[in-house]
């Protein structure tokens, strides 16, 4: 049986290039930055005011001259305006340009203004102050985000202030979520007491709908003849294949002769982990890739998380994210010889740990567990016995 670090080896070695496209950069939020932001000037692109009050020359203060005549007042966005005497000071407003005849702001509260003339009443001042100098942040050409960054509204903000009105991000795989089985009934629909609601794919396109993926979802019931022909149409018009269910060892588990039969390759089937045993992968003749997870709901949301989303991160080339750990809270055993990966809550402590508390629930069907949790927790298959205090890595979702 394929271990969990192998499988994630297998998976990891077909990653593909969908290529590029360029989009209207507030579209791009999620998406993966196929170039690089650079700054097209200076930022800040001025030497920038940060408090209102008033710009003098600070040889004035040196001078001994406390006392300035206001010669305009400036706000932001106006051009600059400069002083022409040492007695002269400009008024002036958070985010102006700082007129390149004065050097030091003074802030309305440590002055007293007074039919044109603007009093300082404190002592304590330094040449400087209360600048944002221009280009301290970045200068012109210098990068604001690298190829591979997921597009945050932070970045949206850097593509705004650079005129970036389009940005080149990487393709997204054209997806498809397959179901299978006749006890599956529409979402509107009253099941029969041997029936139940479809979930699975719709769990799986809020997933990649947060990772910007657009994904369709198609139903093929318990027939074999049926679900070779689906299979092939999706392999003729999608990427990546996203099963849930049917590939376990039932009578009327199709799938995987269907997949067989459709010149898809076996990479492998059955991961020694729980949930999520039977996982199966394989790759078509013409590069589309199939994960088909078990159909039990908790198994299919880990093994999404786990292998496709890595995969997916991986295929896009964003950029690598450090490994989450956590602290068991408590004991926990669990016997058979599998990678176990425990749903757990996680909480911070007050000496700033991430305690990963079990909520165990019953078992991969019992999907209204995962309301109450927020991550799975990695325990590894040589062990039994898993103590409070150890450290495990966590697949956060």
């Amino acid at each position: 049986m394929t271990t969990v670090e192998e499988a994630e080896k297998l998976i990891l070695a077909q990653l593909r290039d969908y290529g590029t496209e360029s989009l209207p950069f507030e579209q791009t939020v999620g998406r993966v930055l196929a170039e690089a932001i650079k700054a097209d000037r200076d930022l800040p692109p001025f030497n920038r005011v940060t408090m209102d009050g008033i710009a003098v020359n600070y040889q004035s203060i040196v001078s001994g001259i406390l006392s300035f005549n206001i010669k305009a007042t400036q706000a932001a966005g106006d051009e600059p305006v400069a002083i022409s005497h040492p007695e002269e000071c400009i008024e002036i407003m958070t985010g102006a340009v700082l007129p390149v005849s004065v050097d030091t702001v003074i802030r309305y509260e440590d002055v007293e203004i007074t039919s044109g003339l603007a009093l300082v009443k404190v002592q304590d001042i330094k040449k400087g102050q209360n600048l944002h100098l221009q280009g301290v942040d970045k200068k012109e050409g210098d990068v604001l985000a690298s190829i591979g960054q997921m597009v945050t509204p932070a970045i949206i903000g850097l593509a705004a202030s650079v005129g970036k009105t389009h940005l080149l991000v990487k393709k997204l795989p054209r997806v498809v979520i397959i179901s299978s089985g006749d006890e599956l009934v529409e979402v509107d629909q009253t099941p029969a007491p041997y029936q139940i609601r479809k979930s699975n794919g719709y769990t799986i396109k809020a997933v990649l709908q947060k990772q910007g993926l657009q994904s369709d979802m198609i139903h093929i019931p318990d027939d074999p003849e049926i679900t070779r022909q689906q299979i092939q149409h999706c392999l003729q018009n999608y990427d990546v294949l996203l099963l849930s269910g049917g590939i376990s060892m039932g009578k009327f588990d199709y799938i995987p002769q269907a997949l067989e039969d459709s010149a898809v390759k076996k990479i492998f089937h059955k991961v020694a982990q729980r949930p999520g045993k039977p996982f199966w992968f394989g790759v078509h003749a013409n590069g589309n890739l199939v994960f088909a997870f078990p159909g039990n709901p908790v198994a299919t949301f880990m093994c999404l998380y786990k292998y496709f989303l890595n995969w997916l991160r991986a295929t896009l080339g964003t950029t690598e994210q450090s490994p989450v750990y956590a602290v068991l809270a408590k004991d926990f055993q669990f016997q058979p010889p599998l990678q176990y990966f425990l749903q757990v809550k996680l909480q911070s402590n007050p000496h700033g740990q991430l305690m990963a508390w079990p909520i165990e629930g019953n078992g991969s069907g019992d999907f209204a567990n995962l309301a109450d949790t927020d991550a799975f927790l990695e325990l590894p298959l040589e062990r039994t016995d898993f103590k409070a205090g150890e450290v495990f890595r966590v697949v956060k979702f």
